[in-house]
């Protein structure tokens, strides 16, 4: 026997109409009923008709997936495996599929984009990755479609919601830290100057190094993909310096896994050597050999706070774009970096 919205209703004591508006998740119906209505629905096996309710309401029940371009090789990468279970996680909750962007360059991206909002197939779109001159956020705000952006957006970033970590903040606490164990050579390996968080991690670091009095040496800062080959490429490129660096400030556990490795082919000991400190601790950032200093930026809560800001913007009492939501993060101190935190770190970092 099928089963239907009433016997939904009966069996959580509520009205029909209570059932309904829990399937298309009105905000005027509490997360207590909510979730008293959903386990009715899962115990009696109910399964609302998506295709019938989009028609009536307008709504896909969907939520579209903005990958950089050539998203298989940056899939290959832990962070966005890790920031799609927190956007799930949370869509899952709220009664959203996801629909994902399959595009290899920027202008097949914007193209795949085009194609959701215009085709209306999702109800919103999440761009995860911050670039400068991006056509696809320059689009989504032209046609005023209810987007967010995992990480800070350039320019006007004041007139859209986006989910970061203060990637500023926590550039300038590694690069302190580092400092405080005793270096003075630190070089940086960053991604692509055109990504928002590039940027930042590195005027992080810049601004510690200026704060202890050492000049930014453009020979120490190296740009690189964001995979091991990239980082391995870097560090070989920087230990050419008549002065190599002694400690090396990484943007992404995956360039400094390739930072490791390198090192270790070339007879480097690490941290006695050159110590390593990284950004987004990966689940393989415990594993590496020596285990990698890393910061934890929360990749699960990205996504999720990312997800919740869209279903905000895409409900009925959906506030102003513009909202920003920054999500903490600490250092976790492993052996790469060669001893625990000193005092001297850990006042500079309760000041921060």
């Amino acid at each position: 026997m099928q089963i239907t919205i009433k016997d939904v209703a009966k069996h959580a004591n509520v009205a029909p109409s209570t059932v309904s508006r829990v399937i298309a998740n009105s905000p005027r119906i509490s997360q207590k009923t909510k979730e008293r209505v959903r386990s009715s629905m899962e115990e009696l096996g109910y399964h609302p008709n998506i295709h019938a309710r989009s028609l009536a309401n307008r709504s896909t029940q969907s939520i579209g997936l903005v990958m950089p371009s050539a998203a298989t090789k940056t899939l290959q990468n832990p962070f966005f495996p890790e920031v799609l279970r927190g956007i799930s996680t949370k869509a899952h909750q709220n009664g959203y599929s996801l629909y994902m962007t399959t595009g290899v360059t920027e202008e097949e991206v914007l193209s795949g984009v085009i194609e959701m909002v215009q085709g209306r197939r999702v109800d919103g779109v999440i761009v995860l990755y911050s670039r400068e001159d991006d056509q696809v956020v320059q689009y989504l705000r032209q046609t005023k479609f209810p987007f967010v952006v995992v990480g800070k957006p350039f320019g006007d970033a004041s007139s859209i919601t986006y989910v970061d970590t203060d990637n500023y903040l926590a550039g300038r606490e590694v690069t302190k830290h580092l400092y405080n164990l005793g270096h003075r050579r630190i070089a940086f390996i960053g991604g692509s100057d055109k990504l928002a968080v590039t940027q930042d991690r590195r005027n992080g670091y810049a601004t510690a190094l200026m704060e202890a009095g050492i000049p930014v040496c453009e020979d120490y800062i190296a740009r690189a993909e964001f995979m091991t080959k990239g980082g391995a490429k870097a560090v070989r490129e920087l230990l050419q310096n008549e002065e190599p660096p002694t400690a090396v400030v990484v943007s992404d556990d995956m360039m400094a896994l390739g930072v490791i490795s390198t090192l270790s082919e070339m007879g480097l000991k690490i941290p006695e050597d050159v110590a390593v400190v990284s950004f987004n601790n990966v689940y393989i950032a415990e594993h590496s050999n020596p285990p990698l200093t890393s910061v934890e930026i929360n990749i699960f809560g990205l996504g999720f706070e990312a997800t919740n800001c869209l279903i905000e913007q895409i409900s009925d009492n959906a506030p102003p774009y513009g909202k920003r939501v920054i999500v903490p993060h600490y250092l976790v101190v492993r052996q790469s970096c060669g001893q625990k935190k000193s005092k001297a770190t850990e006042a500079f970092e309760s000041n921060s």
